[in-house]
């Protein structure tokens, strides 16, 4: 269990290290591949992020009460079309392997 976790916390390190590096790049079934299986495995990241979104625009109530049911439906948005991209990476749909959804991973953008 133990080296099931290490290798969990490896491949999403490796994962967040590609898309920093191919941010620049054109899409391709690769870069398609890659953004499904980050957002599977990163898709909670919304959580804390919209929960901190509401925190530094409201308050702490705000957060808990705005940011935390948004976070939680946004984890599900996401995890959903990384599991699409996953599925479909060889298919250039939508145009070009263009992101469904934006921005492309939970932990960029606003």
């Amino acid at each position: 269990m133990k080296n099931l976790l290490k290798g969990a916390v490896i491949l999403i390190a490796v994962l967040m290290i590609l898309n920093i590096a191919s941010a620049g790049y054109a899409q391709s079934m690769a870069n398609k591949l890659n953004r499904g299986l980050t957002n599977i495995f990163t898709g909670w990241f919304e959580i804390p992020k919209n929960m901190s979104g509401a925190f530094s625009k409201h308050d702490f109530a705000s957060a808990f009460f705005i940011g935390l049911p948004k976070g939680c439906g946004m984890t599900i948005v996401r995890t959903a079309a990384g599991i699409y991209d996953t599925v479909t990476f060889a298919i250039p749909l939508p145009k070009d392997y263009k992101p469904i959804l934006e921005p492309e991973f939970a932990f960029t953008g606003k």
